[in-house]
């Protein structure tokens, strides 16, 4: 029993530690969907600024703890956050996921660069690297109490728990009882419906990165005392307290922050019980990793993908259709110079370093297959390496020769890839990626411990081979040797690349469903792609360890593969001859900054890593971001002297553009006159009046209201202009002029992608008016309602809000200008409660109570999470608040979707109360003949064309038939 509590005890401290990590990774992927790897680090960096400060400066405890956890750590996150994880939040999941690991490995070696320099500053700091038995915030030493017979606990165990507890409970408040912890969990929900609320999402994400690397900093500075100074074991710490996000499925805070108690209990009664693993070396150090790896296994989900068009779109190929020459042509003189060179200018010493680098180039060429073509990011590319390595070095200490040892070391990596990915491969992104660092922490930690394959601490033997007449004990030779090896290694990829199975390949990447859909296995594609990386990885590290004659089991940790990510990702994956160039930078690099710049070995590692960083903004490479910037350039140039050619044909035109009617007009220019006004008296320009020409992308036409349907450019209309409609006389204001439109829409051009879906779409709103927007599926006018509320930014064209330019305005501040979208499929946060939903708009709990006394279902369910609601309750819950607060502009996109009709008509009945207390609505629906019933105004929308515009009462049913069918009479 006493073993069991000491057990328990000991395990509720790592546990602790497990919880703060694992509630700072939940905090900040759930606000910017962003998973990082480098929190960790963040927590070594604290720990090692806290033990410098009190160590090293003198600083007492507690007053150096508090600077690190509230200043600096927070501090750190917001920077951070400011800098990179803006940013990367738009990027692939892969180039998240390397881009922190980046940082992982930049950080500590940032902070060790930095004491160095204060050292030689003459600082008085203490050496920091790799340092245990360290003070933490509490007495030193620390102090012991004796709860039981062989129980006992210190003053450092319990100012872990104290503290892990008042967090716990600061955290519940915050989140549960704070309007910033209400928003935090709005955003967790939904973050676009967070935006469209007026709430900046992005402040809320600064805020959440700021509290996470609070927690990260607090866990370093607790765990000081029992992990010491070892960036690797804060590391692993860091892997291990991502099982506890694991249970949280990344976005609960409670069952993150428990499952890291019983996470750290467990780990300890696994290893204090498992008599059966007395006799495996390392497997009390593997337990967390066998955890974290069944509980990736066990609890990771994977979200639907059908439907998704491309769930990686690959970049543009510049060079798509030239000849081998244009495409080949660099390289191959290259690879000619290179090997030239190995004879002529280069040095021994620098013979071996670039010789080094093609041996690294092939292990980074396993990269492009796994990465590049599988879209799967494997973290145990080192494990291969070192597998393959020992496999082969064991084979030729019993007289095996060197190219049979290489073909055997090769297909062991391989069937070691194929058991990796077997269980692994239905896990995706960042599960795959945690899921093959665990197994490669286990290869770490068992396998290569057993000492037939390691050989003990002195390793194998891999004496480089003698071909013929060709002796590569010469590293003149075997540079050669390696040039070739790599080119014929880099044209079988791109062959492969460019072959069906390639294509099948590049299809799972793109777009799974869709492979999947046109008779492509996508686990076989995955499989295969895994296996032959794994192998090809195993041939380079046999190679690599011919170059150094030997390799031990240490040579190549996990974390060296942490590093490899980082440099060949950042350089470029997605063909073999970029990583080529980060092989060969990999291993001059750091001789060229000894040579010339200093001689710590912190500033290459630093600059690896942060080469990552460059992926928030070219997510396929420098490498592939140069030529594809250079096309770029030259399609503008072109671009622009066809525009100089177009504008000068546009301005021979103009005289018969302007006879076809009067321009444009847009807010504070004279009005355009429309049928049935006097002459002489001011108007105003409905949507699509007589002789209006919305701008259109590439100069083309567009159909306007009452032309009916237009062709293509330089195609006659399909029929007659029919007459327009008469229109109100708008109200005027004290001085005798109209106010102006609550919201305009002046020849937008928009689209996603590239691909244009509004072609010149023109559309006002005015106070206290209904504008219903009809059309089919596919017309665009979802898109118009993401236009209007600032979700998605026109490429041509005007957004006006109560006679305000808000082109620029995003969703936050087209919010809080009065603009509200109420977007298809309800617009409320479905696992936040009523009364939480409410409280999103109206912070008054008066106003909530009148909305209960309206609606007395809500108050009855008011503490049920909204998203249990009915279809119509739940649509009154996007509505109700409304009443209390009108909005100036609401658009509503589909609000009486999937409703029963007497619902629809308790819908109508809303929108017509806001439409008398003054709101401009814009509603957008399918279905024509419930909402003609409160339209005062009604647009026609075809193909991304306004096609008819005017009152009610002259809508007629042809021109109805016209809009949604396409059909002219």
């Amino acid at each position: 029993m006493g073993d069991l509590l000491v057990f328990v005890l000991s395990g509720l401290v790592s546990g602790a530690l497990y919880a703060l990590l694992a509630t700072g990774l939940v905090l900040s992927y759930s606000a910017s969907g962003l998973f990082n790897f480098a929190h960790g680090a963040t927590a070594y960096v604290c720990a090692l600024t806290f033990y410098e400060l009190h160590s090293g400066l003198g600083w007492p405890a507690v007053p150096a703890a508090l600077l690190v956890v509230c200043i600096l750590a927070p501090g750190l996150g917001w920077g951070l956050d400011r800098l990179m994880f803006r940013k990367l939040a738009r990027v692939g999941e892969t180039a998240q996921i390397v881009a922190t690991i980046g940082l992982l490995v930049a950080l500590p070696a940032a902070g060790l660069w930095l004491v160095e320099l204060l050292s030689e500053a003459g600082a008085p700091v203490k050496p920091a690297e790799n340092q245990f038995g360290l003070p933490g915030v509490g007495p030193s030493p620390a102090k012991s109490w004796q709860l039981t017979d062989g129980v006992g606990i210190d003053s450092d165990q319990l100012i872990t728990w104290v503290v892990t507890a008042v967090v716990a409970v600061a955290l519940w408040v915050l989140l549960r009882h704070t309007r910033l912890g209400l928003h935090l969990r709005a955003a967790v929900d939904n973050r676009s419906l967070t935006e469209l609320r007026g709430i900046s999402a992005d402040r809320l994400s600064s805020v959440a990165w700021m509290i996470a690397s609070g927690l990260a900093g607090l866990a370093g500075v607790l765990a000081t005392p029992l992990l010491g100074l070892s960036a690797h074991d804060f590391t692993l710490f860091l892997f291990v307290s991502a099982t506890a996000a694991v249970l949280g499925r990344f976005a609960s805070v409670p069952l993150a922050f428990a499952g890291g108690l019983g996470l750290g209990v467990l780990q300890n009664l696994v290893a204090g019980y498992a008599s059966f693993a007395e006799g495996i070396t390392g497997f009390r150090t593997a337990v967390p990793f066998l955890i974290l790896f069944g509980g990736l296994l066990v609890l990771t989900r994977r979200q639907r993908t059908a439907g998704i068009a491309a769930a990686d779109a690959p970049p543009l190929d510049h060079l798509a259709g030239a000849s081998w020459a244009r495409r080949w042509g660099v390289w191959a003189v290259g690879a000619a110079l290179l090997g030239t060179a190995f004879y002529t200018v280069t040095t021994p010493f620098w013979s071996g370093l670039l010789t080094q680098g093609l041996a690294i180039a092939l292990v980074f060429m396993s990269f492009t297959v796994v990465t590049g073509l599988g879209a799967m990011v494997s973290l145990a590319q080192a494990t291969f390496v070192t597998g393959a390595a020992l496999v082969a070095g064991l084979l030729m200490s019993h007289g095996w020769p060197f190219v049979a040892a290489l073909a055997v070391g090769t297909c062991a990596a391989a069937l070691l890839g194929a058991l990796v990915a077997l269980p692994a491969l239905r896990l995706g992104g960042r599960s795959l990626a945690l899921a093959t660092l665990a197994l490669a922490f286990l290869a770490d930690q068992v396998l290569f411990q057993l000492r037939w394959l390691r050989n003990g601490d002195s390793g194998w033997s891999v004496p480089r081979p003698v071909i013929g007449p060709l002796d590569l004990a010469d590293d003149r030779a075997m540079g050669v040797a390696l040039v070739v090896v790599v080119a014929l290694v880099a044209a079988g990829l791109s062959a492969l690349r460019n072959s069906p199975a390639g294509r099948a390949m590049l299809a799972v990447r793109s777009a799974p469903a869709a492979a999947m859909a046109s008779g492509v296995s996508v686990l076989r594609t995955k499989l295969l792609l895994f296996t032959l990386s794994a192998g090809l990885a195993g041939f380079g590290g046999v190679l690599y360890a011919s170059y150094n004659t030997r390799i031990t089991a240490t040579d190549f940790t996990a974390m060296t593969g942490l590093v490899w990510l980082a440099v060949v990702v950042a350089a470029g994956v997605r063909r073999p001859q970029y990583a080529v160039v980060a092989g060969l930078v990999f291993a001059v690099m750091p001789r060229l900054f000894a040579d010339y710049v200093t001689e710590s070995a912190h500033l290459p590692v630093i600059l690896f890593g942060l080469a990552g960083l460059a992926l928030a903004n070219d997510p396929d490479g420098y490498c592939a971001a140069v030529p594809v910037r250079r096309a770029r350039r030259r399609a503008t140039v072109a671009s622009a002297a066809g525009d100089v050619s177009a504008a000068g044909a546009l301005a021979a035109g103009a005289p018969a553009i302007r006879a076809r009617g009067e321009a444009l007009a847009v807010p504070g220019a004279a009005p355009a006159r429309v049928r049935g006004e006097a002459p002489g008296e001011p108007g105003t320009a409905l949507a699509g009046a007589q002789g209006e020409a919305p701008a259109l992308a590439g100069g083309g036409a567009t159909a306007v209201a009452g032309m009916g349907r237009s062709g293509g450019p330089g195609e006659p209309e399909s029929s007659p202009t029919p007459p327009l409609p008469e229109t109100v006389a708008p109200p005027r204001t004290p001085s005798g002029a109209p106010p102006p439109d609550a919201l305009a829409l002046r020849g937008v051009v928009a689209g996603y992608d590239g691909g244009l879906v509004l072609h010149g779409v023109d559309l006002r709103v005015r106070r206290g008016e209904i504008l219903a927007l009809l059309g089919p599926n596919g017309a665009g006018k979802s898109t118009v309602c993401r236009v209007a509320a600032g979700l998605l930014a026109p490429a041509t064209g005007r957004v006006y809000v109560a006679g305000r330019d808000a082109t620029r305005d995003g969703a936050v501040r087209r919010a809080r200008a009065g603009v509200l979208l109420a977007p298809e499929g309800r617009g409320i946060f479905p696992s936040l409660t009523i009364e939480e939903n409410l409280a999103m708009r109206l912070p008054e709990a008066d106003a909530r109570t009148a909305v209960y006394d309206r609606f007395p279902r809500l108050a009855e369910r008011r503490t049920v999470p909204a998203g249990s609601l009915s279809g119509g309750e739940q649509q009154m819950l996007a509505l109700a608040p409304l009443l209390q607060r009108p909005p100036e502009v609401l658009v509503a996109d589909e609000p009486s979707l999937g409703l029963a009709p007497r619902i629809v008509d308790e819908v109508y009945a809303l929108l017509t109360e806001l439409r008398a207390a003054g709101t401009a609505l814009l509603l957008v629906e399918e279905k024509a003949a419930e909402i003609l019933g409160i339209a005062d105004t009604v647009a026609y929308l075809s193909q991304g064309r306004v096609s008819w515009c005017g009152p009610r009462a002259e809508v007629e049913t042809d021109r109805l038939t016209e809009a949604y069918l396409g059909m002219s009479r």
